[in-house]
């Protein structure tokens, strides 16, 4: 592992609420961490509360700028009906980018995220230098379809999510049984099968360095769905994390922040020269 960047003093985190227009308007509340180099941080099904606390790591340890953005209809925030699918939130969020004129901006997604990352990507925004996807779904491959997370009780959920159960946060809901608000959110945008059959070929068209992080624990989709993903990818690294599951970013946060930072796995800083 790296060794750990000196943090620096961080301004107050800000919540803000802001209406952008791709294809009919959309309303997207934003955390912003803010530090001059800008990462755009993408949650999963969990919600915004998957990514906090890596988001305060990662602000205070590479003195960053760090957008947690929480997407529409999560956390029982509106969502426009134009928004009914993950390519229409991707085209929110190059709005949004161009809004606040950010430039070379990292997307870092996890699980559902990760796809919507890669979706961002696809857009070719010229403020985009670089995404990270974290276990991420969308794509099919064969033999390995992602868990159906919807019919899972909150402990499975937890033992399909987590190298150690133990580790997981306990959700509002977890004395009830179904799939929580942010899972039908987020189904919402993917449809039942969390897959795009069209987004593998798609993937050829990067032109980004992309770095594939995966748990090796992972049994929502396993490390060889993350394989396949890393190798649609013509600029792509993959790297394995142990001991952690879908979420290392919650489980294990300084192993992924090392594996981000590692200079033997295409550092950000060298991504603008490359």
């Amino acid at each position: 592992m790296s060794t750990p960047v000196p943090a620096g003093t961080l301004r107050p985190a800000r919540t803000r609420t802001l209406h952008v227009e791709s294809g009919g308007p959309a309303e997207i509340t934003l955390h912003d961490r803010d530090r001059t180099r800008s990462f755009l941080l993408l949650h999963g099904g969990g919600g915004p509360a998957t990514m906090t606390g890596f988001a305060d790591l990662l602000a205070e340890r590479t003195r960053s700028r760090v957008l947690l953005p929480t997407h529409p209809g999560f956390g029982g925030t509106p969502k426009a009906d134009t928004l009914n699918h993950v390519t229409a939130l991707a085209g929110a969020y190059v709005a949004l980018l161009d809004q606040l004129d950010l430039q070379d901006v990292t997307l870092i997604g996890n699980s559902f995220g990760g796809w919507l990352a890669a979706e961002i990507a696809l857009l070719r925004s010229p403020r985009v230098s670089g995404a990270v996807i974290i276990n991420g779904v969308g794509i099919e491959v064969d033999g390995q379809p992602p868990t159906d997370v919807r019919g899972l009780t909150p402990a499975q959920l937890r033992a399909h999510s987590f190298h150690d159960p133990n580790k997981a946060p306990v959700p509002p809901n977890a004395g009830g049984n179904g799939p929580s608000p942010d899972v039908r959110a987020m189904v919402g945008y993917t449809g039942p099968t969390m897959s795009d059959p069209t987004l593998a070929g798609r993937l050829g068209d990067l032109r980004l360095p992309v770095h594939v992080l995966w748990g090796e624990s992972d049994r929502i989709v396993t490390p060889a769905y993350g394989r396949a993903y890393a190798a649609a990818i013509p600029m792509a690294t993959f790297t394995l994390l142990p001991r952690t599951g879908h979420l290392p970013q919650v489980e294990t946060p300084e192993e992924l922040l090392g594996a981000l930072l590692d200079l033997g796995h295409r550092p950000f800083a060298a991504w603008k020269h490359s």
